[in-house]
């Protein structure tokens, strides 16, 4: 029953799902015409919002870049991407496809979601090649929705951003330790009922047929720069694997000296800590900069959208929309039911703004007093609105750009997959949340 409902909701979904720049520009309309019935005396203070809210999250942006393709480029070095590819190859059958696919690329979202793009990228291209009985769109799915994992992650925006020294809200929650928020036991048993569940479910979404309407898109091989003779010395100094391996050293001792003085993770340290493997494990400075240069092709799509979320969240803030959308919530909630309320609005506000950090700046402030006044702790309610915009990725196709552009297929040929996941992960979570938190 299950496949037959994910097959009609996926060719639905393929029928009317535009492309994500026009559901981003689509979003932006929506807001400021809802912004103005909310707000209709001053019209003018939506488009000023819009207009500075635009750039405010450069930094930001860089980091979230630098998370992605530092990330990205890691998997690229030569002998990670050989031990997935070899990983691939045990998955016989389509349901050893899917959760293999399922569990290798959720384990490297924990790690950082930048790696696992690409890591997804690779094995599902490497599992469609051997296995011709998978649904590739599934695969793709399956390779995707590990990211309502990733909160709980080392790559957590928010949990990243509220250890960080001096974080905005610092005066009004204080700096909260990875220790209370990403490591702390309520979280890991969230973690790993949705790790244990999630590829089952997906599983029972197989079609029933042997049918495999998409391929993965073939990526060419390029010549290897070291087959050139390196006759000149810019060539030399290109592909020596000294200057890559001292320069990443030079990052590592830093990063192992901030540990040893207690510094904790934050979106710097891990961005710097990705940055120097890669120039360690990577053969050449020549080498790196060519992973480098394939990353930034996935990143585009995040860099154009940006933007316009950004300018959203101004709006969002501005008209009132986002605090009507938090108070109308939090307003008939009490101290035990708080945090599911708080992650069931975060899955709303995240539909409109996919940002952990972005949303984290729009939610937080008025999410933690209102939290606090109550007697709830602020660090589950920082992971509160973590889950919740992770949940609803799975629906929102912002994040999923960089993996599809990689495996050639378009975000309606795996949506109506993630939209029935979200409706799992969204029951699972909530009830979790209430016990635990």
């Amino acid at each position: 029953m299950l496949s037959s409902i994910a097959d009609r909701v996926s060719r639905g979904v393929q029928r009317y799902l535009p492309d994500a720049f026009v559901i981003a520009v689509l979003l932006t309309l929506f807001v400021f015409i809802v912004g103005f019935f909310t707000n209709p005396a001053e019209p003018i203070s939506l488009f000023k919002s819009f207009g500075d809210g635009f750039w405010v999250y450069l930094s930001f942006t860089m980091q979230m870049v630098l998370l992605l393709m530092t990330g990205m480029v890691l998997a690229a070095v030569p002998f990670v991407k050989k031990g997935l590819e070899s990983i691939s190859s045990l998955a016989n059958t389509p349901n050893k496809a899917y959760v293999l696919t399922f569990v290798v690329t959720a384990i490297a979202y924990y790690i950082n979601w930048g790696l696992a793009v690409v890591v997804g990228a690779i094995i599902v291209r490497e599992i469609g090649k051997r296995n011709q009985n998978a649904h590739f769109p599934l695969l793709v799915a399956a390779a995707y929705s590990p990211t309502v994992l990733y909160t709980a992650g080392l790559s957590s925006s928010i949990g990243l951003t509220v250890a960080t020294k001096d974080h905005f809200l610092a005066n009004v929650m204080g700096v909260i330790p990875t220790s209370e928020t990403i490591f702390n036991p309520s979280t890991i048993i969230i973690f790993a009922v949705l790790f244990i569940t999630m590829p089952i479910f997906i599983c029972f979404m197989a079609p029933k047929t042997n049918i495999k309407p998409y391929v993965a898109r073939e990526i060419p091989e390029k010549k290897p720069n070291e087959l050139v003779p390196a006759d000149t010395p810019a060539l030399k100094l290109e592909r020596t694997p000294l200057l890559g391996i001292i320069t990443g050293a030079i990052g590592l001792i830093y990063v192992v000296n901030e540990f040893i003085n207690g510094r904790d993770l934050d979106l710097n340290i891990i961005n710097i800590l990705f940055l120097s493997l890669g120039l360690v494990l990577h053969r050449s400075l020549g080498q790196f900069g060519e992973a480098f240069k394939e990353a930034a092709g996935s990143t585009s799509p995040i860099i154009l959208q940006f933007p316009f979320y950004a300018g959203i969240i101004a709006v969002l803030g501005s008209s009132g929309l986002g605090q009507m959308i938090i108070d109308g919530m939090a307003s008939v909630a009490n101290k035990e039911t708080f945090d599911v309320f708080t992650y069931w609005s975060a899955g709303l506000v995240n539909l409109l703004a996919p940002s952990g950090g972005g949303q984290w700046a729009l939610q937080g402030p008025l999410q933690v007093p209102a939290g606090m006044a109550l007697g709830v702790d602020p660090a589950t309610i920082a992971m509160a609105v973590g889950w919740g915009d992770a949940w609803t990725n799975l629906i929102q196709p912002f994040w999923a750009l960089p993996i599809l552009s990689v495996v050639g297929l378009h975000i309606r040929h795996i949506m109506g997959y993630c939209f029935l996941l979200a409706i799992w992960v969204g029951v699972i979570t909530t009830i979790l949340l209430f016990f635990l938190y």
